[in-house]
C-alpha cells in the first residue's frame, strides 16, 4: 500500500515535469518509461490560441499488479493530432447528432460555408438537445464525429477555416 503511494506521488510529480517541458519546448508530446511503468503526456494544438490541454495516462504494463489507475483525460492522446483550422469542441457530455431528426437533412457537410451563430449539430444531453453553433464564419473542413456518437466534454466535433 505505502508502495503504491509512493508511485502515485512519483507519478503526479513526473507528469507535472513531462509538462513543464512541453510548455518549453515546441514538442507535443513526450513519453517516460521506469521499469514497468509507462507515461505519455501529449499537448493538442489549436490555431486559434485557445489554451493548451494537457493528458496523461500510464500505459499498459507486463505486471498487473504495478500498474498504476489511469488518469481521466477528453481523450487518448494517440488519437490527438494537429489540424489546421478552429476544432468547434463539445461543451457538455453527451450525444451529438448531425440533423434534427432522422429524415432531416444533415445541418452541415464539408465545404458548407457557415455564418457565426449556425448550428453545426446537436448534443442530447439529459433529454435535452443542445445546439451546436458556429463560434465565427468559416467553411466546414470536416465533422470529426458520427451522427448518434457519444461525445465526451471538450472533443473535437468539427472542424472550421477561414
Amino acid at each position: 500500500m505505502a508502495d503504491d503511494k509512493k508511485h502515485a506521488e512519483i507519478d503526479a510529480t513526473l507528469v507535472r515535469q513531462l509538462a513543464d517541458i512541453l510548455n518549453e519546448t515546441d514538442l507535443t508530446e513526450v513519453e517516460v518509461e521506469r521499469g514497468d511503468l509507462r507515461i505519455r503526456v501529449a499537448r493538442e494544438i489549436t490555431v486559434n490560441a485557445a489554451p493548451v490541454q494537457y493528458a496523461a495516462a500510464p500505459a499498459a504494463v507486463a505486471a498487473p499488479a504495478a500498474a498504476a489507475a489511469p488518469v481521466a483525460m477528453p481523450s487518448d492522446p494517440a488519437t490527438i493530432v494537429a489540424r489546421a483550422g478552429e476544432e468547434v469542441k463539445s461543451p457538455m457530455v453527451g450525444t451529438a447528432y448531425l440533423q434534427a431528426s432522422p429524415e432531416a437533412p444533415a445541418f452541415v457537410q464539408p465545404g458548407d460555408k457557415v455564418k457565426k451563430g449556425q448550428t453545426l449539430l446537436i448534443v442530447e444531453a439529459m433529454k435535452t438537445m443542445n445546439p451546436i453553433q458556429a463560434p465565427r464564419d468559416g467553411v466546414v473542413a470536416e465533422i470529426l464525429v458520427g451522427d448518434a456518437q457519444p461525445v465526451e466534454f471538450g472533443e473535437p466535433l468539427v472542424l472550421l477555416e477561414a
